[in-house]
């Protein structure tokens, strides 16, 4: 893990007043091109998937008469399908209901009403991720995207037995990542421990079982119904788009979080957080991807991890230019900013699922860097 230098309190502070100055100087930039962009996205969304479940139909239709073209056919829908529900997910859902185009003062683009087309609500999100993770970023104990309640990917993280599985625990949560999404908020262990009354658990999970109604509705009945007798190459399909969707996202969040070089930070990090101390926190405990502008967009711009744990109710499409200026300023204060290839990030994610699967100690050099952030504001 490279060395990021340790900041005095007051180098803290201007390192977190140029972060600000940046964030204040787009925002006051923002304007046409930002509104026609996620315009833009939102037609993409809407075209290809529509494209997609036509080329569905149609190869449904054709296996009669072409089963060799209904196959290529099919593949090409299944294709058009996943690329809409990726786009709608990270690049639209995702970055509207952060907040990023309220501005915009279209109702149909602000954050607090979105309803994206996943099985989770779009209010248990805000508060999942929108608040807790974002405000508590890899904090251990207070972030529960750490592993996701189900992986020990730190060797902070207490080693349990049940570890030895997790490679088969990991698969199966990026096969069915929306599933995750949607159950998270509702912190099922503590109901399982008796921590969560029954009837307030099921109160609380009423929502997110009319939207998996729905989105189940939807995807594996209406639509393959609308087939015929050759419902069954649409219900597959769809089935099939959604399954592209959860392992995208599963990767990029993935990559986002818990590479090598990302870091986790004890409680008392936290204590009497300064702005500059938080800004410091998402730079150390995220990760970007280089790719291209092909990735950024497909990834919602969470290749640029690091400029959206530090700028999340801006416009993702900002994050890259935004982001020459934030790695200079992390090189400045001697801070490191880390960034790889999608493999080369991937492979590091893999590697610490099958690695903390096994008992490990806790770094003394990732315990010092967290305690160091706490020293700094005088916790």
């Amino acid at each position: 893990m490279p060395r990021s230098r340790h900041l005095t309190p007051a180098e803290l502070d201007a390192f977190g007043a140029e972060l600000d100055a940046l964030r204040d100087a787009t925002r006051a930039s923002l304007g046409q091109r930002d509104a026609d962009y996620i315009r833009r996205i939102v037609r993409a969304v809407r075209y290809t998937g529509i494209a997609g479940r036509v080329v569905l139909m149609l190869a449904a239709v054709g296996t009669a008469v072409a089963p060799t073209w209904s196959i290529a056919a099919w593949v090409i829908g299944v294709l058009l399908l996943g690329s809409s529900k990726i786009l709608e997910n990270m690049e639209l859902g995702h970055n509207v209901i952060h907040g990023q185009y309220d501005w915009m003062g279209d109702p149909t683009l602000n954050g607090q009403t979105y309803e994206w087309d996943i099985v989770g609500t779009s209010e248990n999100w805000r508060q999942t991720h929108n608040h807790e993770h974002h405000t508590w970023t890899n904090v251990r104990g207070m972030d529960d995207d750490i592993g996701y309640g189900m992986l020990r990917i730190f060797p902070e993280q207490r080693w349990r037995p049940l570890c030895l599985l997790q490679p088969i625990s990991a698969l199966l949560l990026a096969l069915f990542f929306q599933w995750g999404v949607a159950i998270q908020a509702h912190k099922v262990p503590h109901w399982v421990r008796g921590r969560t009354p029954t009837r307030e658990f099921f109160a609380r999970l009423r929502p997110t079982l009319r939207k998996v109604g729905r989105q189940l509705g939807k995807d594996y009945v209406l639509f393959p119904l609308l087939a015929g007798p050759f419902f069954l190459p649409v219900l597959l399909g769809n089935l099939a788009a959604n399954g592209l969707r959860n392992l995208w996202t599963y990767t990029i969040i993935f990559c986002g979080h818990f590479t090598a070089d990302a870091e986790t930070f004890p409680k008392s990090s936290v204590v009497n957080e300064t702005r500059g101390g938080w800004y410091l926190r998402q730079v150390r405990g995220s990760s970007n991807i280089k790719g291209g502008r092909l990735l950024d967009v497909m990834s919602g711009n969470l290749s640029h991890q690091i400029e959206h744990h530090l700028f999340p109710d801006l416009p993702a499409n900002r994050y890259a230019e935004m982001g020459v200026e934030v790695r200079r300023i992390c090189a400045r204060y001697g801070q490191h900013y880390n960034t790889g290839s999608l493999p080369k990030q991937f492979g590091q994610v893999v590697w610490r699922i099958l690695r903390h699967s096994f008992p490990s100690r806790p770094s003394q050099r990732g315990v010092a860097a967290g305690n160091a952030i706490g020293a700094a504001q005088g916790a």
